[in-house]
């Protein structure tokens, strides 16, 4: 891959994928660094994809039946403290506001870090009877994490995402509700960012905290590591009771609802650097870029190039695909690169000959192919070769997933395996932490998933013996 390198500010992926990841980021214009360490600056360009990723899903939770709402930035801490589990699992992470102005504050506000509480508090005022459920709500907002180690996208102290939070008449009404977000998610990741998933739950150790279950959709990188991409958790009536919400039921008595919430961050644009980026920067997926083809004119001070350029540009706009057109003084061969690093899916050549020939010349990103196309069939043309890159793009993510999913039936293979060819792992597990735990220590591996298709590879645990209850796919994270 080194060979085909061409931008020269970029790390090669193969010598130091990390530094490859932060030289992308900066180099495509996607972030910028703050004056605090893990508040980053999300430029138009980054901002652009995360706007795209709002307006497919935001679309789809209306759809069924979400409404969004706004939240207040800061909690309470005593609000914070209702549910036990939940305020242990976060303390670590909390940004406190102990000050107003030059006076201190009566009561400590935590900056959120989800909002799971004032979702609560708020839902106890204005929930009375069965009919005034189920609340199906979303909200758009930003986050405050205080993680140690701090990377853009992945892990930022600050970070957008939408959390979804519903409240439920019936265990099974909730359980259906995570299943069906976590399905959302799972589609989404495939059929619009071209990243496969696997899907299942997580073990108590790894599930939110406070909820019953969390569902998880994890993808494989690049570089073989596991990225948690979306999370959907059922809550039972855990946080009903602790904050105290009841509601009568059809039968005039009172009963306490069942709640979930569900969400996905920015932290997916990392995951569309690390599943289809390249040497040369960005590879985007059709559907979520946010300039799909850029045309390009060739010899633009011959007579009727540049015309010829922007007739091509708005005539794709027309039609609905995301265009851009460069009338810059840059050099074509500047422009190649430039549209290359920010990872546009197509693009387009028109020179003085290809107006002759009535064809322009159309280059896919992800495997640099050229295409003549007549400009009489352009528009069918473009769609077809979109369609293409989108289509190879998950299936070379796939492959990547496939080839790097492995069972093992022992922990010396599960170490080797690692060691030699990382991925993930399949293997049998009692359901003991102790077990889950040693992993951690032995192998270097977190527990990703219990998958929904379970395999069945042995009998037993091959961490202590005894009867295997799971098969969990175990990886190394982010």
């Amino acid at each position: 891959m080194a060979a085909d390198k061409k931008v020269l500010q970029i790390t090669d992926m193969d010598t130091d994928f990390a530094q490859w990841f932060t030289d992308v980021v900066v180099k495509a214009g996607l972030i910028d660094y703050s004056g605090i360490k893990g508040f980053f600056i999300m430029r138009p360009y980054g901002y652009a994809i995360w706007e795209n990723i709002q307006s497919v899903l935001d679309k789809k939770f209306k759809e069924l039946g979400h409404e969004n709402v706004s939240m207040p930035l800061l909690i309470p801490e005593s609000l914070l403290q209702k549910e036990k589990d939940h305020v242990e699992g976060f303390a670590p992470e909390v940004a406190w506001v102990t000050h107003g102005g030059s006076e201190e504050l009566a009561e400590r506000l935590c900056v959120r870090p989800t909002s799971e509480t004032l979702f609560c508090d708020h839902w106890k005022h204005v929930v009375q009877s069965w009919r005034d459920l189920p609340k199906l709500y979303n909200q758009w907002c930003s986050v405050i994490r205080w993680e140690k180690t701090t990377r853009p996208f992945l892990r930022g102290r600050e970070f957008l995402w939408q959390e979804g939070h519903t409240l439920h008449r019936t265990a099974a009404e909730a359980e259906a509700e995570t299943q069906q977000m976590l399905e959302v998610y799972a589609d989404f990741c495939e059929n619009w960012l071209a990243m496969p998933v696997i899907k299942g739950r997580k073990t108590d150790k790894e599930k939110f905290a406070g909820a019953e279950a969390t569902y998880t959709v994890e993808c494989m990188m690049h570089d073989k590591k596991a990225l948690q991409s979306g999370t959907s958790h059922y809550f039972g009536d855990g946080f009903a009771r602790a904050f105290d919400i009841t509601f009568t039921d059809k039968d005039n008595t009172l009963k306490y609802p069942f709640q979930t919430s569900w969400g996905l961050s920015t932290r997916l644009i990392g995951g569309l650097i690390m599943t289809h980026g390249d040497n040369n920067g960005l590879v985007l997926p059709p559907k979520i870029a946010p300039t799909q083809v850029m045309v390009i004119p060739i010899n633009m001070k011959k007579p009727g190039v540049l015309e010829k350029a922007q007739e091509i540009a708005e005539a794709l706009k027309n039609a609905g695909i995301r265009t851009g057109c460069d009338t810059s003084d840059q050099s074509p061969g500047w422009k190649f690169s430039e549209y290359e690093m920010r990872g546009i899916p197509l693009r387009i050549e028109i020179g003085p000959r290809d107006i002759e020939n009535n064809q322009c010349v159309a280059v896919s990103r992800d495997n640099r192919e050229k295409a003549t196309v007549s400009l009489d069939a352009l528009l069918s043309s473009v769609n077809e070769l979109l369609d293409g890159v989108q289509k190879r793009l998950y299936e070379k993510a796939k492959a990547n997933f496939v080839e790097n999913t492995r069972p093992v039936t022992s922990v010396e293979e599960a170490k080797q395996v690692i060691a030699e060819k990382g991925g993930f792992i399949k293997m049998m597990w009692c359901g003991d932490l102790d077990c889950e735990l040693k992993m951690k220590e032995d192998v270097g591996v977190s527990s990703r998933c219990m998958p929904f298709e379970q395999e069945h590879i042995g009998d037993m645990c091959p961490v202590c013996g005894k009867p295997a209850k799971h098969m969990v796919v175990w990886g190394v994270s982010y």
